[in-house]
This record gives C-alpha cells, sequence and structure tokens, in this order.
C-alpha cells in the first residue's frame, strides 16, 4: 500500500513528462522503456533495503533462522519479488494506459482528473464491512470456541475463518475512511470552517487548495488509518493478551509463589515464618481436602473470603455473577456458604439459595459424614483449582466440620520478584516432606493449557517497530512527495509576494488534515479491532478478559511519531520554498 501510495504521488508529473515526450516523437516502447528504467531503480533500492530492514529485524528479535536458510530462503525470495512487482506495477502500469492514450490531447487532458475509485464505484468498504460484521455476529451468537480440542483426541483444529472478521474490518474500515475524506474535501465550506483555526484568513484559499489534492489527501489518509489501527490494535492486543497470561498463570498458580504442603505436612505450620521473610506483602493459607457430591468425589477449597484477595488476584470472570468482591463478600458473610462449579450445579440442578449435604472425611475417625451448606453461587475458575468440578467454602466452617485446623497451602504475594522469593522459601521448607514451591514465573514458562502460553515479546517488538515506520512513512513520505510535486505552484506564490507564513499555512493544513484525521479514524478503527481479536479469541484465554487494556506508552509512542514527521515535513518544505524563485522556475 505504501509503494503504490508513493508511486501515485508522482502521477501527474509522469503523466506530463509522458505527454511532452510524445509530443516529441517519442514511440510508446521508448516511453514505457524509461518508465521502466525509473521502476527497476525503485524496486532495486527497495528490496535491498527491505533485506537489511528483515536482517535487523532478525537480531532483534534473536530469530532462530537467517534470511537465506533452508526453512526462510523461500519466504525471503517471495518477499522480494512482490515487493519488485508492486514496485513495476505502480510505475509501469499507469505510464502504458497513459501512453495508449488515442492522442496527446487525450493524455494531457487526463492529467489532473479525480476519478472515482472503483472500489468506491463497487461500494467494496461496505462489502467488507458487512461481511465483517456477519462473521463477528455469528462468532458472538453461537459462543464458539476458536481452539477446538474434542475429547480423546490429542490434535487440535483452529477456526481460522475466525479471522475473516478483523482482516474485513481493518480493509472495509481503511476503505471507508478514503471515501469519507473525499466527501469532506468535496464539503467546501466545512471544510473552510475546519481550517480556519489554522490558516486564519487563508482558509478559503487553503481549502481550495486542499479539494485540488483531494487524491493525494484520500490516498494519504488510507495509509495514515490503517496504518495507526494496526498500530493500535496490535498493542492493545498484544497488552491484553500479555496480561491475560499473567491471569492465567496465576490462576494455575494461585498467587506469586505457592507453597504447597500434604495433609501430614501442612505448609500452613509455617505461616508466620513465611510472613516474616522480606519481599512478602501478603499470606493467605489455603485448606484444601475432598468433598462427596452424591458419589462424585471433588476438591473443595477452604478460604478466608474476607481477606484472600490480599495474596491473589480474584477475576470478575471466575464467578458466574460476574463480580468477584461482592461474592466474597457474601461467602465471608455466610459462614457455611459454598461456591460451587457450574457442572456440578447443571448435573445436580441445584438452586441458588438451597441447601446442599456434602460428606466431609473427619479427622477423628478417618470417616465420611455428612455436612449441610448453603449454596450461594457458582464459580467458574479458582486460584489451584482444577478445571473442572470443585467447591468453595469458608476455612472456618470447614475446619470445624472436618476437625482438622491444618491449610495444606499457603499463597504468598510479593512486591519484588517471585523466583528470589521461591529460592527463599525452598530452605524454609525443606524440613516438610512432600512440600512444593512454585512461582508464577515458572508457572507462566511451563503451562500449557492454552494458545496463552506463547512468548509474544519478540513478535509484538517486531510488530510495533514496522507499526511505526509505516506510520511515519505514510504520514511524512507521502506528505513530502506531494508537496515536493507542487514546487512550482510555491514558487510562483513566493514569486506573487507570499510570505513564509503565508506559505507554512498550506502545509500545516494538508499535514492536520492528513495525520489528524487519519490518526483518529485510526484509533477508533484500532480499538475495535482489537475488541474484535479479543471476542474471537475469547476461547483461548483461560479466563476471558474482562476489557481491553490501553497501553499508553507505546500509544504515546505513535502520537509522537506522527507530530515528529508532520514538523519534519513542514520544515524541510518551508527550506524548499526558501530557495530563489528563478532558479526553481527554471529548474522545473
Amino acid at each position: 500500500m505504501l509503494t503504490l501510495a508513493v508511486a501515485a504521488t508522482g502521477a501527474e508529473r509522469r503523466q506530463r513528462e509522458q505527454a511532452l515526450l510524445r509530443l516529441r516523437g517519442a514511440s510508446t516502447s521508448r516511453i514505457l522503456g524509461l518508465a521502466g528504467i525509473e521502476a527497476a531503480v525503485l524496486a532495486g533500492l527497495g528490496v535491498a533495503l527491505g533485506l537489511v530492514l528483515a536482517w535487523l529485524a532478525g537480531q532483534l528479535v534473536r530469530a532462530g533462522a537467517g534470511l537465506f536458510e533452508p526453512a526462510t530462503w523461500p519466504w525471503t525470495v517471495l518477499a522480494a519479488l512482490v515487493g519488485g512487482l508492486l514496485a513495476a506495477v505502480a510505475i509501469l502500469l499507469p505510464a502504458w494506459r497513459t501512453a495508449r492514450q488515442a492522442t496527446v490531447v487525450q493524455a494531457r487532458q487526463a492529467i489532473g482528473q479525480d476519478r472515482t475509485p472503483l472500489y468506491q464505484r463497487l461500494g467494496l468498504d461496505f462489502i467488507l464491512l458487512a461481511v465483517a460484521g456477519f462473521i463477528y455476529w455469528q462468532a458472538a451468537s453461537t459462543g464458539y470456541h476458536l481452539v477446538l480440542a474434542t475429547e480423546g483426541v490429542a490434535q487440535t483444529a483452529v477456526d481460522y475463518t475466525a479471522f475473516l472478521a478483523p482482516f474485513c474490518l481493518w480493509l472495509g474500515g481503511g476503505l471507508l475512511t478514503m471515501r469519507l475524506a473525499r466527501l469532506l474535501l468535496r464539503r467546501s465550506n466545512l471544510l473552510t470552517s475546519l481550517l480556519r483555526p489554522i490558516t486564519h484568513n487563508l482558509s478559503g484559499v487553503v481549502a481550495a487548495a486542499s479539494r485540488r489534492q483531494g487524491g493525494l489527501l484520500a490516498r494519504g489518509l488510507l495509509l495514515v488509518a490503517p496504518a495507526t489501527s494496526f498500530g493500535v490494535s496490535t498493542a492493545v492486543f498484544n497488552t491484553t493478551y500479555n496480561a491475560q497470561a499473567r491471569v492465567d498463570a496465576e490462576l494455575t498458580n494461585g498467587a506469586d509463589v505457592a507453597v504447597t504442603g500434604t495433609t501430614t505436612a501442612p505448609a500452613g505450620s509455617l505461616l508466620s515464618r513465611l510472613a516474616a521473610l522480606p519481599g512478602v506483602t501478603a499470606v493467605q493459607p489455603l485448606i484444601h481436602r475432598f468433598a462427596y457430591v452424591g458419589t462424585d468425589l471433588q476438591d473443595i477449597f477452604g478460604v478466608d473470603a474476607a481477606h484472600l484477595q490480599q495474596a491473589t488476584s480474584l477475576a470478575n470472570a471466575y464467578f458466574d455473577s460476574g463480580n468477584a468482591a461482592a461474592t466474597m463478600a457474601t461467602l465471608a458473610a455466610t459462614h457455611d456458604g459454598v461456591l460451587v462449579a457450574a457442572e456440578t450445579v447443571k448435573d445436580f440442578q441445584l438452586q441458588v439459595g438451597g441447601q446442599i449435604n456434602l460428606r466431609l472425611q473427619s479427622a477423628k475417625d478417618q470417616q465420611y459424614h455428612v455436612v449441610p451448606f448453603h449454596f450461594l453461587g457458582i464459580v467458574r475458575e479458582f486460584p489451584t483449582a482444577p478445571k473442572d468440578s470443585f467447591l468453595v467454602a469458608n476455612a472456618s466452617y470447614l475446619a470445624q466440620a472436618t476437625g482438622n485446623l491444618a491449610a495444606e497451602v499457603v499463597l504468598l504475594r510479593t512486591s519484588g520478584d517471585a523466583p528470589t522469593l521461591a529460592a527463599t522459601v525452598r530452605p524454609l521448607v525443606a524440613d516438610l516432606p512432600g512440600v512444593r514451591v512454585s512461582d508464577l514465573e515458572a508457572t507462566a514458562r511451563t503451562i500449557s493449557s492454552s494458545l496463552t502460553a506463547v512468548d509474544l515479546k519478540g513478535l509484538t517488538l517486531l510488530e510495533l517497530s514496522f507499526a511505526v515506520l509505516l506510520l511515519v512513512g505514510a504520514s511524512g513520505l507521502v506528505l513530502a512527495l506531494g508537496l515536493t510535486e507542487r514546487r512550482r505552484s510555491f514558487a510562483i506564490l513566493t514569486a506573487l509576494g507570499a510570505k513564509q507564513d503565508q506559505l507554512a499555512s498550506f502545509f500545516w493544513a494538508e499535514g492536520l488534515l492528513l495525520n489528524v484525521g487519519g490518526g483518529l479514524t485510526g484509533v477508533a478503527l484500532g480499538l475495535t479491532l482489537a475488541q474484535v481479536l479479543v471476542k474471537v479469541l475469547t476461547g483461548v484465554f483461560d479466563p476471558a478478559p474482562e476489557g481491553l487494556i490501553l497501553p499508553w506508552n507505546y500509544l504515546l509512542l505513535l502520537l509522537l511519531a506522527v507530530v515528529v514527521a508532520t514538523i519534519a515535513v513542514v520544515l524541510l518544505m518551508r527550506l524548499i520554498v526558501r530557495q530563489r524563485v528563478a532558479e526553481v522556475l527554471r529548474d522545473i
């Protein structure tokens, strides 16, 4: 897209040159040959620079294979061929089309024409958005899972068609931005009003100049908006993804550090010593026993519901009520309350508020006895709990019912590094047989229950760096080339007595139209894309994220890149127009 847009900025110059060559008797083959030389030079330099950047990117993310190793050379060659072909098509195709005009007059009349693009006449943007909306609606309404793992089958199947929704949304949103830009540029009164705070008395003249540059600005917006949306959606999704990977790891491990003992060697016996370790900000004991629900033996966890969240995080998605704090408060206020997994509720057709009888093993006679509980709500996930059926109750009531006060598990939260604290804890619990110490970082590296086990750091760095470069290229390079093509106009204005500040109004107006319009549209599209991606991948996350997490540092970096690119282009053009008018006109 950037190649085509950059090539398009010089389309009128090439048309004028070709018309002049034809007027002087140049043949079609000669004209195409000259255009081919330009295309070959641009393609060769672009592919060479691209390969260098690809090699640097591989070094940056510590990729295992080089560009020309057996596993990667086909992709390298394919990328180089596509890049060269794009450059050739972007230059040779318009040259061939112009050269086939019947007369020089027809070729000259084609210069400056702003034809409605084919996609706009076909309504391709609306078609793509409709397809994206339909696929997204189908995914949201059916509650599908992207990754399907049939029970008893070792392989998984991925529904790749689900990615058509964000892909069509990205393309359709970019094309819709270009359509809206063309509509805005045709509204002279509205455009004049928008530019008046910047250009003051020259707003009408600058608006007219911007309308004449409608094709360039629309193409620039077609790049800036998708580039911004790509950067925003990638950053937001990857930030949400990494945060959810941590939630998944904390759900599995229980807390920053978990000390898991046995009934005969409970970790809770060292609770005070663990709490006194440096770096420990909170500790919470956790009782882990077993209970019979009918004939089904399930895990039951006893917690201090009022203070558990001091040591671990409880997401709202863990509970059917959607409110972790309220659910735990209700449990703390109900001494014999219990939270039951959804599978058990469905199997036994339980009703919230009713009494359920569980059989718990007594420490006195080692026999199972019936203990009544009040069913308070449904729990979907819980720290250290298995993925299937389990129960959560108050530790005090569970200890009283079983006659055993021991807490098998201790959860620790640290203000420092979890692996460092785990290393400090291990010698302390070495005398307890069967005790296991696990930390959050190690668990995050080893869990493989979902795609969130994949480390996206290297890929994220590559994607976000690419987004910044693409945005700078779209906002700066396209604008700079378009302004350079109009040096003659600015030279004439200077000869007529235009001041530097008045000329700068043209630069600032077009730069702000391009970057503010494309940036705002791109941010809105990017946030929508991120939301669609998270929804599409809901089945991958365990649990699903509660909302998007915005990476403000990266978003500010994107904004800074656009501002710097715009200022650099404006300053460059001010330097260009300061040249002596006679020399500029003679060169042109």
